[in-house]
């Protein structure tokens, strides 16, 4: 069974720096102030009320965890301990700076639950880290994984193409080292350039160019595909869209509120176009979970092809992979894959 995560926002509380990028405030909504005991057992509870017996697991998320003062670690992780000990919770996530990570420390968190350690690793170049006023190198991140999977804890690397300095290439170089680093899942969170922030000066004042929408959904479908090939998932692509996070709030960037669903369908988008030639008929079959990512946001791989003068149907087939689509041409059939059969160039994003 699936299991439900039950949120608690820390917004930037632990954090000894402020990113270019960052504004956590806006990002998740919160207040920065930290859950009391009473709070968190009292959300768990209203959690568990609606989760018709799936597993739960409790996720501090934003801020630094470990940079907190060891005494507010504990009194958040407090809580947790009997509904652990009971099997209400079966594991806590954080996340937290890869600076702010060693060995006692992990092993510390371990016995108190936490399963799952994320990293905003966000980029592996050191120049662009240093551009974003990260406070570390790029070191510091592979350290940080390494150390993690020591202790036997799952770690995800939260990565940000399209930083001050950063290329499609330098994004990709960094997903490969993450790849090779042997992480257990990513996050992709292209640059949005949020109101108040360092980068928006920079942007207004014409220092910096962000990824574009277009741009992004293009490098972001690379980076999928190449993170796909190595089998490691990426649980989201895009900040989340919130009561805190609204195009009021964002002033440029890639940024749209189902930006994981435009990724994907980019991916059987581009397959298509690959595969099938302008005017013709065709049937495209593809697992039901993939079906609305294979028609495309408002329909638009179907728009898209019918501009190309190529009838499409669409069919949902449970037999096939979640990566896989089946293409029908006058009774001809072709099976293909997003992961395999995409031939993506860095040069071409």
């Amino acid at each position: 069974m699936k299991t439900v995560t039950v949120p608690f926002f820390i917004s930037h509380q632990g954090c000894p720096h402020s990113c270019v990028f960052c504004d956590q405030r806006t990002i998740s909504g919160a207040n920065g102030t930290l859950p009391t005991g009473t709070e968190i057992s009292e959300r768990i509870d209203l959690w568990r009320s609606t989760a018709a017996g799936r597993p739960l697991e409790v996720a501090f998320f934003g801020g630094t965890f470990t940079a907190l003062p060891e005494q507010t670690q504990s009194e958040l992780l407090a809580p947790l301990q009997p509904l652990l000990q009971n099997g209400t919770l079966e594991s806590v996530r954080i996340s937290t700076r890869p600076d702010y990570i060693n060995a006692d420390h992990v092993a510390w968190l371990s016995e108190r639950g936490v399963g799952t350690i994320e990293l905003g690793v966000q980029s592996l170049d050191d120049a662009v880290l240093s551009a974003s006023g990260r406070g570390h190198a790029a070191a510091a991140s592979l350290s940080a994984i390494r150390c993690i999977k020591e202790q036997g804890v799952r770690v995800g690397a939260q990565l940000m193409p399209g930083l001050p300095g950063d290329t499609p290439a330098l994004s990709l170089a960094t997903l490969e080292q993450v790849i090779a680093a042997n992480v257990d899942f990513m996050r992709i969170y292209p640059v949005v350039v949020l109101r108040g922030t360092e980068l928006a000066e920079r942007y207004t004042a014409g220092e910096y160019t962000p990824l574009s929408l277009e741009k992004g959904v293009r490098l972001s479908a690379l980076l999928l595909q190449r993170a796909m090939q190595a089998d490691i998932s990426v649980i989201r692509i895009g900040l989340q869209a919130d009561h805190g996070l609204t195009v009021d709030s964002v002033l440029a960037g890639c940024w749209h509120p189902a930006l994981g669903q435009l990724v994907r369908s980019r991916l059987y988008a581009d397959l298509i176009n690959r595969v099938v030639s302008p005017g013709e008929r065709v049937t495209v079959y593809c697992h039901p979970a993939r079906l609305s990512d294979l028609v495309g946001v408002k329909r638009s791989n179907l728009h898209d092809q019918s501009s190309r003068g190529v009838q499409m149907q669409v069919v949902p087939d449970a037999v096939l992979r979640k990566e896989e689509i089946k293409v029908e041409i006058e009774s001809i059939s072709t099976v293909y894959s997003i992961i395999k059969d995409n031939n993506y160039s860095i040069h071409e994003v």
